[in-house]
This record gives C-alpha cells, sequence and structure tokens, in this order.
C-alpha cells in the first residue's frame, strides 16, 4: 500500500505543487482546502480550519474523514500548508486579525499534529510545516503574519523535543514564490516584478515545484536523522544585505 500523506491548503499555488510532487511519487494524497479546487489527489477532504481551531465537533468530524481515508499502516506525513495573510501596520490591526492569523496559521497545525499523533506515530511518520521567510526576515505591514510564521517555526523546535524518536517534525521556510497569487499581483509590473527577482542572489524568484521538492525530501528516509529543523528556502535573500552600494 502507498503510504498516505495530508495536505493541507491543496488548492494554492505551493498546494497544488505538493500534491502533484507527492502524487507523482507514489505517495497517497489526501487534500484539504476550504472550498474544493483542481489539486491532484487521491481523497479530498473540505475543511475550514477557523471553524477546525473552534468547534469541537466540527474538529472531530474532520479528523474522523481523515481516519477513513488512511491505510492500516496510518499516516506517513502530513504537511501543514494552509495559511493565511492578513497585512497592515501596528495601528491598524484588531484582535480580531490576531486571532484568525494565529488560528489558522499556528493553532490548526498544532490539533491536526495532536489529533493524528496515533496515526503518524504508528506509521513512524513525519511533519513538514511550511513557514516563510516572514519568521526570519520581514517588511513593515507583516506584523501578524510574520509573527504567526516565526512561532511556527518555534513550535517545529519544540515539537521535535517532545515528540523524540515517535515523528521527525521539519519547517520550510519560502521566499517569494511563482504562485498565481503572486504573479497576479504583478500583472503589469515587469519592472517591479523583475526588481524583486534580482534582490535575490539567484536572481529569481522560486517556482512551487522547487518547495515541494523539499518537501518530498524531509519526509524521506535520506532525512532521516533531519527533525527540529527549519530550511531556508529563499534564493539566498535571508542573507543578504540590501545597504546602499
Amino acid at each position: 500500500m502507498s503510504p498516505a500523506v495530508l495536505i493541507t491548503g491543496a488548492n494554492g499555488g505551493i498546494g497544488q505543487a505538493l500534491c502533484q510532487t507527492f502524487k507523482e511519487a507514489g505517495y497517497l494524497v489526501l487534500a484539504s482546502d476550504k472550498v474544493s479546487g483542481n489539486c491532484v489527489c487521491d481523497s479530498f477532504i473540505q475543511a475550514d480550519l477557523e471553524i477546525f481551531c473552534s468547534d469541537n465537533n466540527y474538529r472531530e468530524n474532520i479528523l474522523r474523514e481523515v481516519r477513513t481515508h488512511l491505510p492500516k499502516e496510518g499516516l506517513f506525513g502530513l504537511i501543514n500548508n494552509a495559511a493565511i495573510q492578513i497585512l497592515g501596520k501596528t495601528e491598524e490591526i484588531q484582535v480580531e486579525n490576531w486571532h484568525k492569523t494565529l488560528d489558522i496559521n499556528l493553532v490548526a497545525p498544532f490539533i491536526l499534529i495532536q489529533g493524528l499523533l496515533p496515526e503518524l506515530t504508528k506509521a513512524k511518520g513525519s511533519i513538514v510545516n511550511i513557514a516563510s521567510v516572514h519568521a526570519i526576515s520581514t517588511k513593515p505591514g507583516f506584523v501578524c503574519y510574520a509573527t504567526s510564521k516565526s512561532a511556527l517555526v518555534g513550535l517545529t523546535k519544540a515539537m521535535a523535543v517532545d515528540l523524540g524518536a515517535a515523528v521527525r517534525i521539519n519547517a520550510i521556510c519560502p521566499a517569494a514564490t511563482a504562485t498565481p497569487m503572486l504573479m497576479a499581483g504583478f500583472e503589469g509590473k515587469e519592472e517591479e516584478f523583475t526588481e524583486l527577482s534580482q534582490m535575490h542572489p539567484l536572481e529569481r524568484i522560486a517556482e512551487p515545484e522547487e518547495i515541494a521538492q523539499v518537501a518530498l525530501f524531509l519526509l524521506s528516509p535520506q532525512a532521516s536523522f533531519i527533525t527540529g529543523a527549519s530550511l531556508s528556502v529563499d534564493g539566498g535573500i535571508g542573507v543578504r544585505l540590501h545597504d546602499p552600494v
């Protein structure tokens, strides 16, 4: 039986690439998102992670549905990819922005790990949290998002220690990635897109498939001694100074 992987946020640019990559690698792909979409998967589970965090009955129903699609070997991989990005300066942020951001970007990944821990342990599985370059270096207007992704990296470290040898857990911190949403934002702005690309030492932004390949590696036996790590997949932008020449 093919090993099973659950991927949240499956309809986004990185989510679709994750589903495609793991499907091509021979995994049984369980995909989840708030609404149905075009991701490649074996089973789709519609789940609103904000409700998942606040409603016990809804949460148990979602976890029960996930379990019905798992093979007897359990859950080999959980990829917490779903996220929300609420932008705003410090003086503009509302308490509701914090609740929504932290629920979806931090609390939901924890509850999924906790709720599916028996299945992950049974399969000697692995977890990958999709964090962000904003967990390390950020810019104005990203207070909620950057804080949540920093916390997700912290959660990854803490749970690696707490779970020990039972389940490996790692994070990926991507920089700008050529998702349909990002590319739509640069439509008609070729100069700005070129400037963004050239800020990276590799002189381009990431392709979604490149992020997915790192996740595939982290779940593989080749990564068997890696846990608690946060891999920067950022084209080098995280180590580059932008001082005037």
